[in-house]
């Protein structure tokens, strides 16, 4: 097995704890669709943390062969958070950067 950098993407935004479910199905339509269709993506999940207030923090962590492909989907500014037209419906607050983190193995396997 061939062992290749990769990068992690990830983003961070708040929800109603209420729409934890519909939130979901909403991104799995949306972003999460798109990580996963464009090219030297490697796979991307969704996680929940509930806080305080009745919030829920969302992050959405995508894994990538390389910055370039990032472009694909995010476009030259890779820095810049990607929105949805419905995203205002569900996000109480976001993070309008995201963070990437280098990772320098990866045992990322296929289905």
């Amino acid at each position: 097995m061939s062992i290749e950098a990769t990068v992690l993407r990830s983003w961070t935004g708040w929800i109603r704890r209420a729409d934890r479910e519909p939130y979901r199905e909403y991104l799995e339509r949306t972003g999460l669709r798109e990580y996963r269709d464009t090219p030297g993506n490697l796979g991307a999940v969704l996680l929940y943390r509930d806080v305080e207030d009745d919030r829920t923090e969302v992050r959405t962590l995508s894994l990538w062969r390389s910055r370039e492909d990032i472009v694909a989907f995010a476009g030259q500014d890779i820095e810049a958070a990607v929105f949805y037209p419905e995203d205002d419906r569900y996000l109480i607050d976001r993070q309008t950067t995201v963070e990437h983190f280098d990772v320098p193995w990866s045992d990322v396997r296929s289905g």
